[in-house]
């Protein structure tokens, strides 16, 4: 595979240019410097309105693609905003770009969510549902089989000794996941919608009030299970705040359990894996998230969950 160029001030300013051919960009053009956070592509704030984010392969540039025609289909679904492309092209052979517009706000690794916010998440939630699923097929999101809850509990319980070595973690907390109630929490059959598909807190975009004003990065979408959101933020805003959006957007206690212990296995085996030298992040976010996944909450407790018809998967 090709090595993609290292975008420079200079070249992303010149890069901005070209794409705004039309005379927007401002006099010896805009203020430009990288994004901190984020990993999967190249991303710049351009002047206080716009980013720029560079795929660095040509599968992510595939994948960002994919996106721009995606984001134009949730639109009109969703409770909440998505990214405008004002324009978008190819910054290096290959290697696509678009400038979206900057969503007003900050990100919710570091702004808490309010319960209005809450309410907004749930609204997210419940616009996934709607999205037609055989028209994001026809776009090219893939559809993704369910994750087995039990290889993961399995995975997790040997993760939590690691850390539990490292004085992170205590695995008898994990035996509150019994083998028989991992299977209890199977993906139920049908429940296959859009999903994110990675709820990061720094994919949320949070204002000072708490109110959720943005989701970003589309570009691991899929087609699959519902519950992979509700954990993804679990690991964003909490165990709490992350139940409670689900429920406000009529998921039931076992899609909301399985989006509980999906997350909550899941930042065991990350932590315990960066801990050995892996490449997962930053520790302390490592931490924090699996903090915020485990957080104590009432519906944990719940131990028969009988089938009932009128519970959405």
């Amino acid at each position: 595979m090709t090595q993609a160029p290292t975008p420079t001030e200079d070249t992303v300013r010149e890069l901005v240019r070209s794409l705004l051919a039309d005379g927007t960009a401002e006099g010896a053009g805009p203020d430009v410097r990288p994004v901190a956070e984020g990993g999967g592509h190249s991303s710049w704030w351009v002047g206080r309105r716009h980013v720029l984010r560079l795929a660095r392969d040509r599968d992510a540039a595939a994948r960002q693609r994919r996106e721009l025609r995606l984001r134009d289909l949730i639109r009109p679904h969703l409770g909440v905003p998505v990214p405008v492309s004002v324009a978008h092209g190819e910054w290096a052979s290959g290697l696509g770009c678009t400038l979206d517009t900057r969503l007003a706000g900050g990100s919710g690794e570091v702004q808490d969510v309010s319960a209005v916010g809450e309410a907004d998440l749930a609204g997210l939630l419940t616009g996934l549902r709607e999205v037609p699923v055989r028209q994001a097929e026809t776009l090219g999101v893939p559809r993704v089989a369910p994750r087995s809850l039990e290889a993961l509990r399995e995975a997790a319980a040997a993760a939590a000794e690691q850390l539990a070595a490292a004085e992170e973690f205590d695995p008898a907390r994990l035996a509150q996941l019994t083998a028989p109630g991992a299977a209890q929490l199977a993906a139920q059959p049908g429940a296959a919608f859009l999903v994110h598909h990675a709820l990061k807190g720094e994919h949320l975009v949070v204002s000072a009030d708490g109110r959720v004003r943005g989701v970003l990065d589309w570009t691991d979408a899929v087609i699959g299970d519902p519950a992979e959101d509700i954990g993804g933020l679990a690991i964003a805003v909490g165990a709490g705040a992350a139940v409670r959006a689900a429920t406000l957007a009529g998921y039931g206690a076992r899609p909301c359990l399985r989006g509980l212990w999906l997350s909550r296995c899941d930042t065991v085996i990350r932590l315990a894996d960066r801990l050995r030298g892996g490449d997962g992040g930053p520790v302390p976010l490592l931490r924090t998230r699996l903090g915020r996944a485990w957080e104590a909450i009432m519906l944990e407790r719940v131990t028969d969950l009988r089938d009932d018809p009128d519970e959405s998967p």
